[in-house]
Formats: C-alpha cells, sequence, structure tokens
C-alpha cells in the first residue's frame, strides 16, 4: 500500500489530477460553511434535529449536512442528477434527442448543454420550494422564527443563492471528472457522507452513554456493517465471463488469430448509478409538495418519509428500473456482436450476428435482475432492521426473546443515516470505482498498483 501511494506521487500526471481533485473538494466544503442570507440558523438546526430520521434527512446526508443548514450548496447536485436521468430518458422516447446521442462527441456535447438548462430550471423550482418551506416554518424551537423577514425579497435571494450553488457544484463535478479523477458527482456526494461519519460516530456513543441505545444494539450495528460491507465489495467484483473464440486469419504469409478471450460482463453493471437516480426521484416530489399547504401536500409528504411502505415500494422500483436503463445506455449488445463479427470473432455454439447480440442481451438481462435486487436488499433492508420497524412477537420462543426483540429494534430508530445501507452502498461503490481508476492508470504506466498481482517475466534471449 505505502509503495502504491508513492507510486501515485511519483507519476506527475496521476499526481497532479488527484491533487487537483483534492483540491476541488476542498473548496466544496469550505461551501459548505457559507449561509444563506435571512435564516435563523439555530431554529434551522432544531428543525433538523426533528426531521434528521425523514426524506429531509436522507436528502441531507447526500448534501453533507448543506441542507439542514441552508447553505450555498443547500440543493447540492441533485438537480444535476435529476436533468440527467430526465434528458437520459428523452433519449429512449425522442427521436430528436436519440438522434443526438449517436452523433458522437457533438451530439454530446448538446445534450450536456440541455442537461445544465435543465439543471437551473429544477434548481430554481426546489429553491422556491425551500424558500416557501421555511416561511411556514413559523415556530420550531422556544418561538424562535426560520426566516427573520419573510416576502418576496427573502425568496428571490434564496432562489438565486441555491441557484447559484448548484451549477458552481455542478462546474466543480464536471471539472473533477475531465481534469481529476473518478467521477465527480459521485465523488461530491460521497464527500458528502463521508465528512458526517465522524459526527455520526460520536451520536451513537453519546446515545450510547446516555442509554438511548444499548450494547447489543451497536453490536448488532457493528455486525450489519461488516456484512453489508462484505457484501457490496464481493458482489462489485463479480462478473459472468463470456467466452470468445477469434478464428485463425491468414494476411499475406502471416496467420493472426487463434486466441481465446472472454467478455466480463459485470452483476452490478450501473454501481451505485441506480439508487442515487432513485433516491434522486424520490426526494424531488417531497420537496415541491412541503412547499403548498394542504391536506394532500402532508399526505404526500407522510407518504413519501423513508421507511413508509410506498416509499420502499417505489424506491425499490426505481432501483430495479434504473439498473436496467443505465446498463442499456452503457452496455450496446449490438455493438459488441458487431465488433466481435468483424475482426472474426464469434461465442462457441452461437452465430455470429443478430443472435450473439441476442445472447448477450439476455445474459445481461439476467445477471442485472440480480445486480438489481442486489442493490434493493442492500438500500432497503438495513431501514427494516434500525428505522424502528415492528415485528410480531415470536411464540415458542421464550419470555425473554419477545421482550428483548422489539426493543433492540425500536432502539434503532435513533440511529444515524450514515449506518444504513444506501450510504454505505455509495462510500464503498464509488471508493472501488475510484481506485480502480487510479489503478489502471498505475498499470497504464507500468507501476504496482494497490492489487498487486504476481508477473511472470521471461528471460531476454
Amino acid at each position: 500500500m505505502d509503495n502504491s501511494l508513492k507510486n501515485i506521487f511519483a507519476i506527475p500526471e496521476l499526481r497532479n489530477r488527484v491533487l487537483f481533485t483534492l483540491g476541488l473538494l476542498g473548496v466544496y466544503r469550505i461551501g459548505h460553511h457559507i449561509p444563506t442570507p435571512g435564516v435563523n440558523t439555530a431554529a434551522l438546526a432544531e428543525l433538523a434535529r426533528q426531521a434528521q430520521n425523514t426524506m429531509f434527512g436522507l436528502y441531507d446526508m447526500f448534501t453533507g449536512g448543506s441542507l439542514s443548514q441552508v447553505t450555498i450548496f443547500a440543493l447540492g447536485v441533485m438537480p444535476y442528477i435529476s436533468a440527467s436521468i430526465i434528458l437520459q430518458l428523452l433519449t429512449v422516447v425522442w427521436p430528436y434527442m436519440e438522434k443526438l446521442s449517436k452523433e458522437g462527441e457533438l451530439g454530446r456535447r448538446k445534450i450536456t448543454q440541455y442537461t445544465r438548462y435543465g439543471t437551473i430550471f429544477l434548481a430554481v423550482v426546489q429553491a422556491m420550494g425551500i424558500a416557501i418551506f421555511l416561511e411556514r416554518q413559523t415556530q420550531i424551537a422556544g418561538g424562535l422564527p426560520l426566516v427573520y423577514n419573510p416576502g418576496l425579497a427573502f425568496r428571490l435571494m434564496t432562489v438565486l443563492t441555491l441557484t447559484t450553488g448548484t451549477v458552481f457544484v455542478m462546474w466543480l463535478g464536471e471539472q473533477i471528472t475531465e481534469r481529476g479523477i473518478g467521477n465527480g458527482m459521485s465523488l461530491i456526494i460521497f464527500s458528502g457522507i463521508v465528512v458526517g461519519f465522524p459526527r455520526a460516530v460520536i451520536q451513537t456513543f453519546d446515545q450510547l452513554r446516555t442509554g438511548q441505545l444499548g450494547l447489543i444494539s451497536i453490536v448488532f450495528l457493528l455486525i450489519m456493517m461488516a456484512f453489508v460491507i462484505a457484501a457490496i465489495i464481493f458482489v462489485e467484483r463479480g462478473h459472468r465471463r463470456v467466452t470468445v473464440q477469434y478464428a485463425k486469419r491468414v494476411v499475406g504469409r502471416r496467420m493472426y488469430g487463434g486466441s481465446s478471450t472472454h467478455i466480463p460482463l459485470k452483476v452490478n453493471t450501473g454501481g451505485v448509478i441506480p439508487v442515487i437516480f432513485a433516491s434522486s426521484i424520490l426526494a424531488f416530489p417531497a420537496t415541491i409538495a412541503s412547499a403548498f399547504q394542504g391536506d394532500w401536500a402532508l399526505r404526500v409528504t407522510d407518504a413519501l418519509g423513508v421507511g413508509m411502505p410506498l416509499y420502499n415500494l417505489l424506491y425499490v422500483a426505481g432501483i430495479i428500473f434504473f439498473a436496467y436503463f443505465y446498463t442499456a445506455i452503457i452496455f450496446n449488445p449490438d455493438d459488441v456482436a458487431e465488433n466481435m463479427r468483424k475482426y472474426g470473432g464469434f461465442i462457441p455454439g452461437i452465430r455470429p450476428g443478430k443472435r450473439t447480440a441476442e445472447y448477450i442481451d439476455t445474459i445481461l438481462a439476467r445477471i442485472t435482475l440480480a445486480g438489481a435486487i442486489y442493490l434493493s436488499l442492500i438500500a432497503i433492508l438495513p431501514q427494516f432492521l434500525l428505522s424502528g420497524f415492528k415485528v410480531a412477537p415470536i411464540p415458542f420462543i421464550g419470555e425473554w426473546l419477545d421482550a428483548v426483540t422489539p426493543r433492540i429494534i425500536t432502539e434503532g430508530m435513533g440511529i444515524q443515516f450514515f449506518f444504513g445501507g444506501t450510504s454505505l452502498l455509495i462510500v464503498v461503490g464509488v471508493a472501488m470505482d475510484t481506485v480502480q481508476q487510479v489503478e489502471s492508470q498505475l498499470i497504464m504506466r507500468h507501476y504496482d498498483g494497490f492489487m498487486k498481482k504476481t508477473r511472470i517475466r521471461g528471460r531476454r534471449g
């Protein structure tokens, strides 16, 4: 590990990329401490404490605590992610967008430009919703209002501040992706979650010290986290290998081909993107509904609360949908089959061309279903274990187990979002993707990476 870290800083280009990424993430964290004008931070802290186990708390975790403090980066990258989802969906249903997606670099630039416009629009809408929501929270703690001077001026200032912050965060993410290392948007979400881990650990031990949490609950939490991390690492490295045989070809007096290789199809091709997309989509209606008064808005907000049946159902459905959708975008079986046919490759027992594409598509559909189920279980199961999910008493096991089991589960209501499956999935997944990119850069330059392999070198004759 020490040699690998030394190798990173021994390569000027890779060193500059890593330092550039860390520098921009540092800039993002500085914006976390710049509040929006006109907001009572003391009352806001009380509101955040009351809503820490709701959709507000989950969204706040993605923004690194910026939402609960209404800083200039309160919206984070969520408007950009929502706009990206909308544009990607339009490439499937709108012929014009589909044509743009196939025009190469020029088409991708236009789609990126449209995504930026969509981000600004969604940021304006969400910022206005947050401003109206803050104005209507008249009394939170001790009769303190959230907004000092409510009115049109406050709303316009909030929209301008939050929208500008979102555009700046979008620019930071794009710069990290282009000139840094890793996916910029994922790393921004990653940094927002990681920065809250120490605070969550301290709060958890404070709950243990004051008796709000029991020792058995802490042990259970640690075991669950270890199991979730192990499952994430195991599945993220899982591949389905499709054997490809290349026929021998004679060109001039030389013979080429005759080799055998394989196509590695990842079990979870979409990575953490389906979870981020599903969370972003579910956060948007609740944010809009909170800006309106009425029973319907209250019902929408309550129904889309974290842990509610409708939320869990839509969350799982969104993860499965985006797992297939994102896989279809980044992996095209027809292109793979055409390239194989062009270079004389074939899958044993499968005819080249259309049959090969159908065969790969069938395998991809099956393993994507397994990957989507895995993502859903990782994201949902810890919520049932940690959010106070009640179960009926189990008969024939004894009074002690009947008494202890509900208490252990109920105590989990105070456990932070940072220890849930969604946050662990994003942190571990993004970390693995970033390390893999650094690994590729090191190996490409003939350096040992983090995962050293035994190399057999032949002697030069």
